[in-house]
């Protein structure tokens, strides 16, 4: 099964963090994709840009309204993702709890709907 692990944490904090400490937690990130996708769970993922960067479309009575930055205001904000294939939840949470955002963020964990390609059966 694919799960979407989605990660949770402060960009105002992150943002606090001198480059010579945010290189070993990079390390982490870069051994933690290598070791999934030597057993072929890893199947994508990518840090993002801050929220500052973000644009929020909606759809209110037929007219498109776009939004600079994120959604909601909240303390955490989405950081990144993992993209993984698990044999269930608990072996997913046990790879979430490997994501080094998990020790001062959260990582939110969802299951992917696959949907049939047309003209499987």
């Amino acid at each position: 099964m694919q799960y979407l692990l989605l990660i949770y944490h402060s960009e105002a904090d992150w943002a606090k963090v001198a480059d010579a400490e945010r290189e070993p937690i990079y390390r982490e990130y870069r051994q933690l994709r290598e070791q999934l996708s030597e057993k072929g769970q890893y199947l994508g993922g990518s840090q993002l840009e801050p929220t500052g960067m973000a644009t929020t479309v909606r759809i209110r009575d037929g007219q498109r309204v776009v939004t600079d930055g994120p959604f909601a205001e909240t303390k955490e904000q989405l950081g990144g993702y993992f993209l993984i294939d698990a044999n269930d939840l608990g072996a997913a949470m046990a790879v979430a709890g490997r994501i080094p955002a998990s020790r001062e963020g959260s990582i939110e964990i969802r299951p992917l709907v696959v949907m049939q390609q047309a003209g499987t059966a």
